[in-house]
């Protein structure tokens, strides 16, 4: 991984991913091109494009409240618009970015720490916050956690809340490429050392670290046989208790080896399934888990399982030009309090496994529907460097 700010680091794990996603869709499907997509369902390292995408949009808006932050402590901003007018915010950031700070003004936050703020949730989805419930508990949310932010100076408190968010993205990030993305590079330096390479090759000659060749194999025999159930194998934990999840990583490149030679599309398509839900099984429990959840407040910030929560209602994953939204998912599911006035996306924490894993599969499905949008490369969000931001 090499050094720079978040948002540098953040371009070269979709760099890394987009390489990653063509190289294995070629294998799965010989005609696919760049620019025309593919006739195969996309696989795991396709929506990781965009998974990254919307994190470094999340570092954006930390960057851009750092900024203000900065701007503030050497003037007096006499508003949210003149102070966004500065960095240039527009565009449904700026919209979301002035809806929060305004309610965070209601809640007593100092004007530049309202303002700073705003920001961090304008790259996210601003639906839900025509919700006067959401957008109540969101602004309360916030407003708790900068009152019981370290520091004393109100910039200070705004700061450790970009902080805390910065770094979870950015360790989030970096936790799944180094994990799965270095996987898939060994995998990608193995395969060509190998003649006639086959799903019972990769079970009996590929390895990684933390993987056992017997729990990968009776994971591809077990889904092999569940591969065609509707919707597709999903709960490892209990289909394979104790068993580790570097195996299913494993399993996931076997069952890519076999839809290769699938006959007919279908077989193929939904062995591709069952591999990106081993893929992305290993991605929520063990890679990026401990960025949401680490076993004590980190110094200088907030609880980032607390932030977190104030911020799921408006998770959004931008799979090219279609938009999946948890906002929708939470309203397809059952009143959690059976209370009225709590809106259903904010009884979720998008920091706890079983909350966000049901979710993430319908984002899945969304992307299934509509398997060209994903070849559909997201804009970088730097230009040049780390100084030349661009918010959209």
């Amino acid at each position: 991984m090499p050094r720079g700010t978040p948002l540098e680091q953040n371009h070269f794990i979709t760099q890394g991913y987009t390489r990653f996603a063509r190289t294995l869709q070629a294998l799965v499907d010989p005609d696919f091109h760049p620019e025309h997509g593919s006739q195969a369902r996309p696989g795991w390292f396709t929506f990781a494009i965009h998974a990254s995408h919307e994190a470094g949009k999340g570092m954006l808006g930390a960057a851009i409240a750092r900024r203000l932050i900065d701007m503030a402590q050497g003037e007096l901003l006499s508003s949210a618009t003149q102070a966004y007018d500065r960095v240039g915010l527009h565009g449904s950031m700026r919209q979301g970015a002035e809806k929060l700070s305004g309610a965070l003004d209601l809640q007593g936050l100092p004007r530049e720490a309202s303002t700073a703020l705003g920001v961090l949730a304008g790259a996210l989805n601003l639906e839900p916050l025509g919700d006067p419930r959401t957008l109540w508990s969101t602004a309360h949310r916030f407003a708790r956690l900068f009152f019981q932010a370290p520091g004393i100076l109100p910039l200070d408190k705004a700061e450790s809340l970009t902080l805390t968010l910065e770094r979870m993205l950015n360790a989030g990030n970096i936790a799944i490429f180094t994990d799965i993305g270095n996987a898939a590079e060994q995998y990608l330096a193995w395969r060509p050392t190998t003649s006639a390479v086959t799903a019972e090759r990769v079970l009996q000659e590929f390895t990684l670290p933390g993987a056992r060749a017997a729990e990968s194999r009776h994971a591809f025999n077990a889904l092999l046989d569940r591969a065609h159930q509707n919707p597709a194998p999903s709960d490892f934990g209990r289909l394979f208790p104790g068993m580790s999840s570097m195996s299913l990583v494993v399993t996931a490149f076997a069952l890519l080896e076999r839809a290769r030679q699938c006959p007919g599309p279908d077989a193929r398509d939904t062995l591709i399934t069952v591999a990106n839900n081993c893929f992305a099984w290993r991605e929520q429990v063990d890679a990026v888990q401990p960025a949401f959840t680490p076993p004590s407040t980190l110094p200088g910030e907030v609880s980032r399982p607390d932030l977190t929560l104030a911020m799921t209602p408006l998770m959004r994953l931008g799979l090219g030009s279609v938009l999946w939204k948890f906002s929708d998912y939470a309203a397809t599911q059952q009143d959690r309090d059976y209370n009225p006035l709590t809106s259903k996306p904010t009884e979720y924490n998008w920091a706890l496994f079983p909350d966000r894993w049901p979710a993430l599969l319908t984002a899945f499905e969304l992307g299934y529907r509509h398997p060209s949008a994903l070849w559909e490369l997201p804009p970088p969000l730097i230009s040049g460097t780390s100084a030349s931001l661009t918010p959209g």
